[in-house]
Parts: C-alpha cells; sequence; structure tokens
C-alpha cells in the first residue's frame, strides 16, 4: 500500500492551514466529517503530498480527547487500498486491532477503517479505499 495522507490534529485549522500554506501546500479540500465530530482541511504539496489537518467540533470527539491528551500532532498515517475489506481483514489475521470492525464513511466519501496505534508501532493507521 502507498500513503496516502498524514493526518495532524491541530486546534485552530485556519491557523494550521496558513502555516503549511507557507511552504507552498494548497487547499484541495474542506469539509467536516459530523459523524466523527471533526473538521477537516486536505492539503496538496508538491506531486501526490497529502496532509489532512484535523480540528474537532467539540472536546467529547475523537480528535477533541486526543488534543486533550496529546496536544496538535501527528494524529495518522493512512494507506491506500482498491480493496480495503480484504486488506482489513488480511492486517486483522496478522495480529492488527480494528478500530473499525467495518469500513465507515470518511472525508471525501472514501471508506476508511483504523486500526489500533498499537500494531502501527505507536502510531495510528487508516486504511482509505480508492477506487
Amino acid at each position: 500500500m502507498r500513503l496516502h495522507h498524514v493526518g495532524i490534529a491541530v486546534e485552530d485549522l485556519e491557523a494550521a492551514k496558513a502555516r503549511y500554506l507557507l511552504l507552498g501546500y494548497r487547499v484541495l479540500a474542506e469539509g467536516e466529517v459530523a459523524a466523527q465530530g471533526v473538521r477537516v482541511a486536505m492539503l496538496q504539496g508538491e506531486g501526490e503530498t497529502l496532509l489532512e489537518l484535523l480540528a474537532p467540533l467539540g472536546p467529547d470527539t475523537p480528535v477533541g480527547r486526543f488534543l486533550a491528551k496529546r496536544g496538535p500532532g501527528l494524529h495518522h498515517l493512512a494507506f491506500a487500498t482498491p480493496r480495503i475489506l480484504e486488506d482489513l481483514a488480511r492486517l486483522r489475521q496478522e495480529g492488527a486491532q480494528a478500530i473499525d470492525e467495518t469500513p465507515r464513511p470518511g472525508f471525501g466519501g472514501h471508506r476508511v477503517a483504523f486500526l489500533h496505534p498499537s500494531f502501527g508501532l505507536g502510531v495510528l493507521w487508516e486504511l482509505v479505499e480508492e477506487a
């Protein structure tokens, strides 16, 4: 699987976007994933480099709790797959603890599934299905 994007938890989405724009990134898409209580800005750098900035809609959301516990910074690594169900099953057979037993809707209309950071050596992994 190739790296799809790097997810970064931020407290202030506008300030974070401004910082990365200084590096030449551009805003590719913005929106909300209401089910996860998060505002998202997907930024693109040179080539296919994508950064996903995540700001919580409130403190009692997954990203809100992450920020309260760890502060801003790396939230997850996302890996692209054309076969999310097969890859999720294969990784679970290899010992991955799935946060999502079945894929759920993610930003941009992709189906996604998260794996516990214990399998990712301390880093939350996200599988992103690409057509």
